[in-house]
């Protein structure tokens, strides 16, 4: 069996790899990476190999008017900006902004790995599977003396079965087929946020490394630049359902329910893709943000026809945020937040008392704030 997994918002899959602004150059509306194993195979055979060196080590980003001509005629690929008002924006931002995050590649070019599908397909198995008590008792786990690296493990374990026993050993999918390089783009994304304002609610877009500005002036807010697959790309790879799981005998001892099977897996998806969206359409009437509202319109009418047609959704990725890789979505719940207020990282958000968490990756299609990154819709081919 095959699997094919359709981007329904832009979708980045990394490997933790980003594109240092000394890397490439901006040339046409497209970012230019560079070769640099030519450039410095030209450059020693003169006296500019030097000069080149020091601005690689010394500079923020390669100067455009000493070293243009390579953009031109030493770029190993050309990835087009989505829309070229980026460009300006790009060429008036520093520091971290210009470090570009690139979708997971290797020798042959650009995949989807199955790990990225299957973790998706495990958060909607471990929402779906979750019962009374579980988050009291990780609660428990990580106010104890010895808080384990894994608080969630043994939540998981009971959601999903231990060992041997865990239900996501029914199916396996491997990595995409290579994809050719046009179907990426670099896109505009900005960081949203929630500001208090006379007992109500109002947008901010972050500047780095602290404050906001007011909604109507995202353009005076921090960018951030991704290499993504855009919309309407199709990943296709390898899928396995272990149909010796489901024999009688076997499905017994493992303590399996009758109707386990793929569609239960693609439902749990869905019905964790219905409350993610529930959130962030509950985020957007908030912040105000009409063209975010048509789009999270366009993916609950996406998902009803996924129910129907037997696929699922999912949010993967890169950019999705926290909502986007827990396991429980019930943000204001108490034990929840003291289990979030014992890790630092969340401390500071979570003693605002605003609406948790406040802030949001927004793509930018058309220089306009659009949609969230990271939907996609998956199916199997028999």
């Amino acid at each position: 069996m095959r699997y094919r997994l359709t981007c329904l918002t832009p979708l980045l899959v990394g490997d933790g790899r980003k594109l240092a602004p000394i890397d490439y150059m901006v040339w046409k509306d497209h970012v230019n990476v560079l070769d640099q194993w030519r450039i410095f195979r030209l450059l020693a055979k003169g006296p500019r190999l030097d000069s080149y060196l020091a601005q690689l080590k010394n500079a923020e980003k390669l100067d455009f008017a000493s070293w243009g001509g390579f953009a031109q005629n030493f770029a190993g690929r050309r990835v087009p900006f989505e829309h070229a008002s980026s460009s300006a924006y790009w060429n008036r931002a520093g520091g971290e902004s210009l470090h570009i995050p690139t979708f997971a590649s290797g020798a042959s070019g650009a995949y989807l790995p199955g790990s990225a599908i299957k973790g998706a397909l495990r958060t909607g198995m471990v929402f779906a599977n979750w019962r009374d008590g579980m988050l009291q008792d990780t609660l428990a786990r990580v106010k104890s003396e010895r808080s384990p690296r894994r608080p969630a493990e043994a939540v998981e374990e009971q959601a999903l079965g231990i060992g041997g026993t865990n239900k996501m050993r029914f199916v396996s999918a491997g990595d995409s087929a290579v994809i050719p390089a046009t179907e990426f783009k670099v896109y505009l994304l900005r960081t949203s946020t929630l500001q208090p304002r006379g007992g109500n609610f109002a947008l901010g877009w972050k500047q780095s490394p602290r404050g906001a500005v007011d909604g109507a002036r995202p353009d005076e807010s921090t960018p951030t630049f991704a290499e993504m697959a855009a919309p309407g790309t199709i990943f296709r790879g390898d899928w396995d359902e272990k149909s010796f799981f489901l024999q009688t005998e076997v499905r017994k001892s493992m303590r399996w329910p009758e109707s386990f099977s793929r569609a239960r897996i693609f439902e749990a998806a869905n019905v964790y893709a219905q409350g993610v969206l529930a959130l962030q359409r509950q985020y957007a009437s908030l912040a105000g943000m009409g063209l975010l509202d048509r789009s999270l319109d366009e993916l609950e009418q996406r998902l009803a026809q996924a129910r129907a047609n037997g696929t699922c959704l999912l949010s993967m990725g890169w950019g999705g945020g926290l909502l986007a890789k827990s396991a429980w979505l019930d943000t204001t719940n108490s034990d929840y937040r003291n289990i979030l207020q014992q890790f630092a990282i969340y401390n500071r958000a979570l003693s605002t008392n605003l609406p948790f968490p406040k802030t949001r990756r927004i793509v930018f299609l058309g220089n306009r704030p659009a949609t969230l990154p990271g939907w996609v819709e998956l199916a199997v081919e028999e």
